[in-house]
């Protein structure tokens, strides 16, 4: 197992001399709050940022959990990171009752009681905020998402780690659900029934919100009073990185989202509504949850009512 540096090339980064990998050679500031580019938003908390993850001694004090996926942790990855299949975590899920399952898969993670955790991925966070949802509902309450992700490490020219990684050591871990974090379609159907007690917010595209792209459902469109505001509009395409805190809210505010109500996010399967719940928290909201079952479910249903989304005004 070796580590290297990055070299800027015209166009990217290249991996530069390898060299041995200590067990000192890693490090984070848990105070993720305090870092570069995280000041300013309420929960800053839940983010970290690239440089404070490379800090002395930092790397050690997190369980770092790569949201590629294993093939791209096999060729190069943050030094001690652990891959984990968002893919299979999305199908695992299911509908949030398999403690005894989550139990296990998280604790083969090393991932114990009060272990820190960050998680990464190089895909606008999609990823890295649906496996941090997931281990936020089952109980793992120091979690945070790399600011900026892979992107951000490689141009941070920080170190990477290549081979074949180290061997995890299990750890005991207990999952419990909670359930506020989460919404249901009983819920979301009671709340309809109920107008200004649960917001929701539409995370998926224009097009599938209007129900002119209905994907593989028997129907298209959006949920009666649904706001739209497409996920991927919630970061910075080029660094990958979250808005700033003022645009970020501004972004919510021009939706007619109100990060004070208690909201529920949504989209197809899970993932991009746990990026727009992930913003919505690192806001400060008071009570977000996420629909995961999403558009899955409720498009596919026989007793959900559906309306066409209004596109935004151009």
């Amino acid at each position: 197992m070796r580590i290297a540096t990055y070299t800027a090339l015209a166009g990217g980064f290249a991996l530069a001399a390898s060299l041995p990998l200590r067990a000192d050679d890693a490090g984070a500031s848990s105070k993720a709050s305090g870092s570069p580019g995280a000041t300013g938003y309420p929960r800053a908390d839940l983010l970290i940022e690239a440089e404070a993850l490379a800090a002395p001694g930092a790397l050690s004090k997190y369980v770092v959990l790569d949201a590629r996926g294993p093939r791209a942790n096999a060729e190069a990855r943050i030094p001690g990171s652990r891959a984990v299949d968002a893919a299979v975590w999305a199908k695992a899920f299911g509908d949030g009752s398999d403690a005894e399952g989550w139990s296990r898969r998280t604790g083969q993670l090393g991932i114990g009681a009060g272990t820190p955790v960050v998680v990464f991925d190089d895909a606008l966070s999609k990823d890295a905020a649906r496996v941090w949802w997931i281990l936020r509902y089952w109980g793992v309450e120091d979690a945070r998402i790399l600011n900026g992700g892979w992107k951000a490490w490689q141009a941070g020219k920080h170190p990477v780690e290549t081979g074949a990684p180290a061997s995890v050591q299990p750890v005991p871990f207990t999952a419990r659900a909670h359930a506020a974090r989460h919404a249901t379609k009983e819920s979301i159907l009671k709340s309809l029934a109920a107008p200004g007690s649960l917001q929701i917010v539409d995370a998926r595209s224009e097009a599938e919100y209007c129900g002119t792209d209905k994907l593989s459902n028997r129907r298209g469109g959006a949920i009666p009073g649904a706001k739209h505001l497409e996920w991927s509009d919630l970061l910075d395409k080029t660094t990958q990185r979250f808005l700033p805190p003022v645009e970020l809210r501004k972004r919510f505010e021009s939706a007619g989202i109100d990060i004070q109500k208690p909201t529920a996010t949504h989209c197809q399967s899970g993932g991009r509504s746990s990026v727009a719940l992930f913003a919505l928290e690192l806001l400060g909201a008071k009570d977000p949850r996420n629909y995961y079952a999403g558009w899955s479910e409720w498009g596919n249903a026989d007793d959900t009512p559906i309306v066409p989304g209004k596109p935004a005004s151009k």
